[in-house]
């Protein structure tokens, strides 16, 4: 198996699991995302991931990944590029071909079990095979969001440790397990239904093999993203969290201010969450702890 040992993905979620913080994997469709997340990271001093749908190839080529991967690797502070639930074999193998991504999701869970599995080895070996690290989802997270297939009627199914392990096998490097966590909205924060127990299962069945990551974060606070947190998450994925005053002030001011300005605070407002995000998490001030090559 190739040594992903120098992987800048690996490096910076081992970092986390290490030093028992959190941090950031900002889902990003445009520019002022993918900047905001540079100038939080710069600001709290933190690691940071920024996260690309396959949605962003189709729609710009490979510009908006450029974009993406430069950011990270200009960065005065560890940050890396991932993409976010691959849901085919063209997609995984056309980001891979790219060299911008550290890190790939191979999500073959709208597949039954069997042939989740199968497709996953294969797909995490040939990434493996470019140095790009691997994240599967065992079990299956209900819902959707922009960028990523609904799962329509398919059943959620919450993640065994057992069902962990077979996922282990496959080669990935990260796990993003199913606990009662749903990707789009909640409809209120009382509806979440996080099942820790169950997690500390998959935690102990997963240590020193992979590193945790978590999805389905919409409407979660402080408190909630620090429990994932203590629970052994190192990666939370952000969409709406982090979002929702950029579109709040887009849905008030778009074509009734100068484009630049708007630009620029609606940047500023991302950037704003998602400082807030790291404190949550523990990842302010955690820079040092990932050594940076360049």
């Amino acid at each position: 198996m190739p040594d992903l040992s120098q992987n800048i993905s690996v490096r910076i979620l081992k970092a986390a699991e290490a030093g028992g913080y959190g941090l950031p994997g900002v889902v990003c469709y445009n520019l002022e995302a993918i900047i905001a997340c540079r100038k939080a990271a710069e600001a709290k001093n933190s690691p940071c991931q920024i996260l690309l749908f396959p949605w962003a190839q189709d729609y710009g080529y490979d510009n908006l990944v450029n974009l993406a991967a430069d950011v990270c690797r200009s960065a005065k502070v560890p940050m890396s590029l991932h993409l976010d639930h691959a849901q085919s074999e063209e997609a995984i193998k056309r980001a891979a071909q790219t060299g911008k991504f550290d890190s790939i999701m191979v999500d073959m869970s709208h597949y039954e079990k069997a042939e989740n599995l199968s497709r996953t080895t294969e797909l995490v070996r040939y990434c493996h095979d470019l140095g790009i690290a691997t994240e599967a989802e065992p079990g299956r997270i209900n819902g959707g969001e922009a960028g990523v297939q609904d799962t329509g009627d398919l059943e959620g199914i919450l993640t065994t440790p057992e069902e962990a392990l077979q996922f282990i096998d496959t080669g990935i490097d990260f796990l993003a397990p199913a606990i009662g966590n749903v990707h789009g909205p909640y409809h209120g924060v009382e509806n979440i239904k996080l099942d820790f127990e169950r997690l500390k299962g998959i935690r102990e069945a997963a240590k020193g093999k992979v590193t945790l990551v978590m999805h389905g974060t919409n409407e979660f606070t402080a408190d909630i993203f620090r429990q994932c947190v203590q629970a052994g998450m190192t990666r939370l994925n952000v969409n709406q969290v982090v979002l929702w005053k950029y579109e709040q002030y887009a849905a008030q001011k778009a074509g009734r201010t100068p484009l630049t300005e708007y630009m620029e605070e609606g940047t500023r407002l991302i950037q704003e969450r998602i400082e807030w995000m790291m404190d949550a998490v523990g990842s302010t001030g955690k820079a040092g702890d990932v050594k940076l090559d360049r």
